[in-house]
């Protein structure tokens, strides 16, 4: 049974992609869907459709769902891809069977797995050209990795040509054939009609009882169908992950790529190997990185910057010449042009610093806009603010921004001084220029200019202090007995 979601007219009717994304992973031994894992910061998933919508519109994507159906569609729905359910995973054949009627309408597709990560649009680009230069039924994209064991290999015709005789599973091969390196990758050219003229020709005599895609190319040779192969330039792209470590291993690699890609593009990154830096992570040239940062999700910087060590940067854009100094985390904030923060300083969701402004050691911020050279140097906590251009807030000032209900905002103007040990009541409006004395709460609104002082007068008793430490010691005296 399948069910085809949201199909509607092809950009060009020559090529569809299909991607089977229905397996469950048992092997992971995870409650999530394999195709859901992530490497380099995205779902495998989320990698194969952005290499596949490189080469087709998203309309011309399809990608097949079984396991936790809603799951995989609710992750990736945001990249206009189209959906076909397969409600019963009865193996690739039975996939493409189901994404039947999605793909007649195409005179060639191509066949990625959800679980390959690393491939890249150029290799699926160089598949495609190929199978129309050979006039091919089917291509095989192939790979010769250092270890072959447990893929199917390509047994190719004699004579250098591309053409394929059949592809052998492992457990089916002879002594002789045990030295072939070249394998099956899963990742397949068809031209549409004669693909789906032998789709219900597959068996299920294996002992998995499914039908699979490989045994076309056997029913598309027996009736002069062509068949070739092409092989990938480096044997990285086509591996999947079938445990946890491999997995890591594939997110090893794509963050080493990542990282390659920035340095050639003008980006220091110092001691690579220990940042994790994730593949939507975007740095412009002559900007530093330092050992054991970590950039994730889309988070942008510009040029000349510097994140030193310990620092986390998760979907943040950062203007030029930015210094983050070490361990400090950044979400979902903006950090503009010349701004100096940290060390361990705290910029939550919906921050947005200013030019040249500088948030200090220990400072926490949410949903704050810090103006241009605007300061909060120590041990602040600024929620739910507006600070104005060249504001002073001085150490342990904090803004009260929740009532136990609602939250609230506070608005400080531009050069006001806000002196240090301060709480600031919201909703409350600092005017410009005013003085907020050191130790105030303040509770109402302060008119530009002012002075606002809301503290207790201060009481001195002197002598009282060394009264009391007598009648401490009078006390103590009473109540030991004397010598015998």
């Amino acid at each position: 049974m399948s069910r085809i979601e949201g199909c509607g007219p092809a950009r060009d009717a020559r090529l569809a992609v299909v991607i089977l994304a229905a397996g469950k992973g048992t092997r992971l031994n995870s409650r999530r869907p394999k195709v859901l894992h992530e490497v380099g910061g995205r779902p495998l998933l989320s990698h194969v459709i952005a290499a596949a919508t490189r080469i087709v519109a998203p309309t011309d994507v399809f990608v097949v769902i079984g396991h936790q159906a809603d799951r995989v569609r609710a992750a990736v729905r945001d990249s206009g891809v189209q959906f076909v359910e397969q409600t019963e995973q009865r193996g690739t054949g039975h996939a493409m069977q189901c994404a039947r009627k999605a793909i007649e309408g195409y005179a060639n597709i191509i066949v990625l797995s959800g679980d390959v990560p690393l491939i890249r649009p150029e290799t699926i680009e160089k598949l495609w050209q190929f199978h129309q230069l050979e006039h091919a039924a089917m291509t095989i994209l192939t790979a010769a990795p250092p270890d072959p064991t447990g893929y199917g290999r390509i047994l190719r015709r004699s004579g250098g040509l591309p053409d394929v005789n059949a592809i052998v599973e492992q457990k089916a091969l002879t002594a002789s054939q045990l030295s072939i390196r070249e394998i099956n990758s899963g990742i397949y050219a068809f031209q549409t009609a004669p693909l789906l003229a032998h789709l219900d020709h597959l068996t299920a005599d294996n002992a998995h009882r499914e039908l699979y895609l490989t045994d076309l190319a056997g029913l598309l040779r027996t009736t002069g169908d062509r068949v070739v192969a092409i092989q990938a330039a480096d044997a990285t792209e086509v591996l999947g992950a079938n445990t946890i470590a491999e997995m890591m291993t594939l997110d090893a690699a794509l963050r080493a790529a990542t990282a390659r890609h920035l340095m050639d593009a003008g980006v220091t990154i110092l001691r690579p190997e220990t940042c994790v830096i994730d593949a939507g992570v975007e740095v412009a040239p002559d900007t530093v990185i330092e050992p054991f940062v970590q950039l994730l999700g889309h988070t942008k910087i510009g040029t000349d910057c510097r994140i030193r060590s310990y620092s986390v940067l998760e979907n943040c854009t950062l203007g030029d010449d930015v210094l983050i100094r070490q361990c400090c985390v950044l979400s979902e904030s903006t950090v503009a042009g010349g701004a100096r923060i940290g060390p361990f300083a705290h910029l939550r969701p919906g921050s947005e610093i200013g030019a040249d402004a500088h948030i200090g050691n220990f400072v926490e911020t949410k949903k704050a806009r810090l103006g241009k050279g605007a300061k909060a140097n120590h041990l602040a906590y600024l929620g739910d603010a507006e600070v104005g251009a060249g504001s002073n807030i001085g150490a342990g000032v904090i803004t009260c921004n929740y009532d136990g209900v609602h939250k609230h905002t506070t608005r400080i103007g531009e050069g006001v001084f806000v002196g240090s040990d301060s709480t600031l009541v919201a909703p409350v409006v600092i005017g410009d220029g005013a003085y907020i004395g050191a130790g105030s709460c303040i509770t109402k609104d302060v008119p530009a200019g002012s002075l606002a002082v809301g503290r207790a007068r201060q009481v001195t008793k002197e002598g009282w202090a060394t009264a009391r430490k007598a009648r401490q010691q009078e006390k103590r005296n009473e109540r030991t007995p004397p010598a015998k």
